[in-house]
């Protein structure tokens, strides 16, 4: 039997990634989208994931940082993660997309995770507070970006700097390691930060 190529492995398991992530991300959008218009229209309303002073859904939606732009952020989520999971579909419906949709893209899943990263500094060091379905977003945000900037350079629709050459293989070889690595930086840093609270159980 031939042995199948990294390449190949992640050309096949990418369109169901996205379209798994897009779709959890549309659903965490959703549900904090309907927890803002029901606290709008009942000041008095508990949303769902308020559960402690830190796990603390008003207090993360109440901050500034929550309308970045001028409007309630999970609208944004649900816009954009609606986009992720219609490139899985597409994708698994056998579509083969334009060099130039690619670079899209990716400039639009770098915008994501240097959003999302932006507000976990927030969330952490301003704010003091964490919401569990932002959290959500993050967590698919996160290899979404990852994979989509895989799958771009092994299709040769990022233009691969020669000097970056070794970075880019170890990247691939060690994508999950990656992955888990920057997962566990993001639980030190809010154990870190909340410790306080979390080192009382």
């Amino acid at each position: 039997m031939a042995k199948v190529k990294a390449g190949e492995k992640l050309s096949t398991v990418f369109p169901w990634l996205i379209l798994i992530a897009g779709i959890i991300g549309v659903l965490a959008s959703l549900i904090l989208s309907i927890e803002k218009i029901d606290t709008l229209k009942n000041p008095h309303y508990v949303p769902v994931c308020n559960l402690n002073p830190i796990f603390s859904c008003s207090t993360v939606s109440g901050s500034d940082q929550a309308e970045a732009f001028g409007f309630y952020n999970p609208f944004l989520g649900l816009a954009g993660f609606a986009a992720v999971a219609t490139v899985g579909s597409v994708l698994l419906a056998g579509a083969r997309l334009k060099k130039w949709f690619w670079r899209l893209f990716q400039l639009g899943m770098t915008f994501a995770i240097v959003f999302i990263t932006w507000l976990q500094y927030e969330t952490l060091y301003r704010i003091g507070a964490l919401c569990l379905f932002c959290m959500v977003t993050w967590a698919v945000t996160i290899p979404a970006f990852w994979y989509t900037t895989l799958y771009n350079l092994d299709a040769g629709h990022l233009t691969k700097p020669k000097r970056l050459a070794g970075a880019t293989t170890f990247a691939r070889r060690h994508h999950l390691d990656i992955l888990i690595v920057w997962y566990l930086i993001i639980i030190a840093l809010v154990l870190k930060r909340f410790w306080y609270y979390f080192g009382n159980f």
